[in-house]
């Protein structure tokens, strides 16, 4: 088991820092060009995955909505409903746009015709 995690784990690296380096936008890759990079972490199994997720990219950007608070938008402001039932503004406009409840009728079939008085 051990001689597999010798040639599985720096496989599996060298895989994640290619996936990583590809979906990094261009501004925030650092020290050398992307395409330097990729021949890094080809070349050198080891050591350039490692290098590549140490210091070939800036520190991650915080964007809205990444890693925030659970129930909040952004993670600031006004708590963000988690389903359109639980949403104030949702259910008021649900209310203005159904139709007004009427009335059932009941069919009328001919056997019910033929038990009706006749008027006189």
């Amino acid at each position: 088991m051990l001689k597999v995690l010798i040639y599985a784990l720096p496989l599996i690296l060298a895989v994640y820092a290619l996936v990583d380096l590809v979906q990094t936008d261009e501004e925030d890759v650092q020290g050398l060009p992307k395409l330097v990079w990729v021949l890094l972490i080809v070349l050198f199994a080891v050591i350039g995955p490692i290098a590549w997720l140490a210091a070939g990219k800036r520190s991650r950007r915080w964007r809205p909505g990444f890693l925030s608070a659970p129930g909040t938008a952004g993670g600031a402001g006004r708590p963000r409903p988690t389903a359109p039932d639980d949403d104030p503004d949702f259910l008021r406009g649900l209310r203005y746009q159904r139709p007004p409840p009427t009335t059932p009728t009941t069919p009328t079939t001919p056997e019910d015709e033929d038990d009706q008085p006749t008027p006189a």
